[in-house]
């Protein structure tokens, strides 16, 4: 069983589309994966109906949190997208995402970079906008080279020049809505180094409440951080999930480049019920 349970369409900021990260999961030679866009379960529907007879896939999201003034995320699993409480904080969430993107592109044009909300909302079209989009339109627009350029503080990384903050969970709020709507939470890349680092003692506070697991396996996490992380699952005795967090080619089609042992795969599964893996019909 090879699981890559973090991957993103162009529902949110990957580049391909549901159906082509299917494609690409299967010629990957996956057995399931999970399609986990921001803040969104927009592509679901168009994954499935691609879904060969070899592939799995495991309805997911990746849930905007804010653990002690850092950006966090949760990667939330088989829960039903209907309830009403999550309904809302993703509608609120999701309408944040448009007013602070609007507000970044008007910092980066004071600071004489020729990018307008149009562009980047031509980019982004029907998805979730998020920072890659106005990433995609600096590096049209000629301000910098290529979009990972975009993410340092001199304009839009965490604290940049260009950088407005917005609407997110606070993550205890947010495991307790992924449970209610019957559903599993995972601590996405804790130690990747792009955002804020989660200490043991804050994980450790969050599985208390009932976080399932952390994502240890991730292409940017460092070794000697995986091994830690390892560690801290057992003892605490969450899942050691992991996934590629492949957005396309922002990412360098990496999708199955990490993975997620069978058995995470399987206890997963086992502990929620607010939706069902997708086969094809």
């Amino acid at each position: 069983m090879r699981a890559d349970l973090h991957v993103h369409s162009n529902a949110s900021d990957g580049t391909d589309a549901p159906a082509e990260v299917i494609r690409r999961a299967a010629r990957a030679g996956l057995d399931a994966v999970a399609l986990t866009d921001h803040d969104t379960v927009a592509g679901h529907e168009p994954a499935r109906r691609a879904l060969p007879d070899s592939l799995t896939l495991v309805p997911g999201m990746e849930l905007s949190c804010r653990l002690a003034g850092h950006s966090v995320h949760l990667l939330a699993y088989l829960f039903d997208p209907g309830h009403p409480e999550l309904a809302a904080e993703l509608a609120r969430i999701r309408d944040d995402r448009v007013l602070r993107a609007r507000a970044m592109v008007r910092r980066l044009a004071e600071l004489g970079v020729d990018v307008s909300w149009d562009q980047v909302a031509a980019i982004a079209g029907p998805a979730v906008v998020g920072r890659p989009h106005i990433a995609r339109a600096m590096a049209a627009s000629g301000a910098i080279a290529e979009p990972r350029e975009a993410f340092t503080l001199d304009w839009i990384a965490d604290g940049g020049r260009a950088y407005v903050d917005r609407y997110a969970l606070e993550p205890v709020h947010a495991i307790r809505l992924v449970q209610a709507a019957g559903g599993a939470a995972v601590l996405a890349h804790p130690r990747a180094g792009r955002e804020g680092h989660v200490s043991d003692t804050q994980i450790a506070r969050l599985a208390a409440v009932g976080l399932a697991g952390v994502e240890v396996f991730h292409p940017d996490q460092p070794d000697s951080e995986r091994a830690s992380l390892l560690a801290l699952t057992h003892d605490l005795g969450l899942l050691a999930s992991g996934g590629s967090d492949d957005h396309g080619h922002l990412t360098g089609h990496r999708i199955g480049s990490k993975i997620a042992a069978a058995d995470v795969y399987q206890r997963l599964i086992s502990m929620t019920t607010g939706a069902q893996p997708w086969r094809a019909n």
